[in-house]
């Protein structure tokens, strides 16, 4: 007898508001977890459609394999040639300990240390978000007795690729518990919330810990390594100056840059928004007005110029590839749930996180990333964007049939 007909047989013999309930409901949680249940609606109306919420999540996960692997490799790259300058040859550290044993080495040329030398960093992060963040997943389907959709998988590996690659343990765990219970189940759980959960998580750790997440040193998992990111030295000395700090545009288009773990190339996030856009999975709309958005607030800033503020002069594909703009773009912007639902709204809602993450790197000289909060704030007005455009078509249809 299978674990499902044991339980369904068990069902009738037990009181349903008893203690069985509760065992009950945590089976059907981790069953449709990790199967396709066979269960079927029999009343109407029944909603037939061959891309379910499984197959969506699965489809984010597959776009995001490009910004994992990169992730991987260029946080061994950063470490590893950071490393080498510094004249360290085996790090005191327990990644160090771990690739010593496996005679992999620390060589910034070799792809396979790098590979696995950024592994060391990435893993921990993910598996920390994945199972406190997992937890409270599953304690609040047993209260409410529901089943643990996908969005949690979804959730947690965009948190982990926003998250630096020296950020503690504790403060991971911290930010997805916030992200989980206050970002999205105190509204009701998946496609009930109205922010992000990542980004809340993401946001809660900024502003409770901005020492270690502003980014105003560079995000290098080496002790007594300093720089500075792409964007604070923008911020201080203009894009001019990139170059001669060691980054150049095309460096950063492709990611050979410091940065949080997923967000430094373009390229791989592009390569996801491809992937996104072609099964449909992303709307166009979002992304399209977010670029129109943030190129036209750029060249109103260039127009305007400054002569004490360099990020007036920032043209429009430095802020593409530099910061959390491209991942933010592909993989945030165009959420379903917290984002605007109209085809209207969604290109008022594009250009409005384009024009406002503008506006933060540029005017606001104390965050020089702006791409989060932008999104954050665009999910606030998502509901008021959608509400206008139904408002207007009903005022429109009302007019055609008077």
């Amino acid at each position: 007898m299978g674990l499902r007909n044991f339980f369904d047989s068990m069902h009738h013999h037990f009181d349903v508001g008893g203690k069985y309930e509760k065992y009950y409901a945590l089976y059907e949680m981790v069953d449709t977890f990790l199967y396709s249940p066979k269960d079927v609606t029999y009343k109407a109306p029944h909603a037939r459609d061959h891309l379910d919420l499984k197959r969506m999540m699965s489809y984010v996960v597959v776009a995001a394999i490009p910004c994992i692997l990169f992730a991987w490799y260029n946080t061994g790259l950063q470490a590893n040639t950071a490393l080498q300058s510094m004249g360290i040859t085996a790090p005191n550290t327990v990644a160090g300990h771990i690739i010593n044993l496996l005679g992999i080495g620390f060589n910034p040329d070799n792809i396979i240390a790098n590979m696995i030398h950024g592994l060391m960093y990435f893993l921990p992060i993910y598996v920390v978000t994945l199972v406190v963040g997992g937890l409270w997943e599953v304690l609040f389907a047993v209260v409410r007795k529901h089943e643990v959709n996908e969005g949690f998988l979804v959730t947690s590996m965009l948190y982990t690729l926003i998250l630096p690659p020296t950020t503690p343990l504790w403060q991971v765990a911290l930010g997805i518990s916030f992200g989980v219970v206050i970002g999205k189940e105190v509204f009701g759980g998946t496609g009930k919330n109205f922010l992000n959960p990542a980004l809340v998580g993401r946001a809660f750790l900024y502003f409770a810990y901005p020492a270690s997440q502003s980014g105003a040193t560079v995000w290098v998992p080496v002790d007594g390594y300093s720089g500075a990111t792409a964007l604070s030295v923008a911020n201080e000395k203009g894009f001019a100056a990139l170059p001669e700090m060691g980054f150049t545009w095309m460096d950063a288009f492709l990611g050979f840059i410091p940065g949080s773990l997923g967000e430094t190339s373009t390229l791989a996030c592009l390569i996801g928004g491809v992937f996104l856009v072609f099964t449909k999975i992303a709307n166009y709309r979002l992304i399209a007005g977010c670029l129109i958005g943030m190129i036209a607030t750029s060249y109103m800033f260039n127009m305007i110029g400054s002569n004490t503020n360099p990020m007036f002069a920032m043209p429009w594909y430095w802020h593409l590839v530099i910061g959390g703009y491209a991942f933010g773009l592909i993989f945030m912007v165009t959420e379903p749930v917290s984002g605007a639902m109209t085809n209207k709204g969604r290109w008022v809602y594009g250009a409005l996180i384009g024009i406002m993450v503008v506006l933060i790197r540029v005017v606001n000289p104390a965050f020089p990333e702006g791409m989060m909060l932008a999104i954050l704030f665009g999910n606030i007005f998502a509901p008021l964007i959608d509400h206008f455009v139904v408002k207007a078509n009903v005022k429109r249809r009302l007019r055609r049939n008077v």
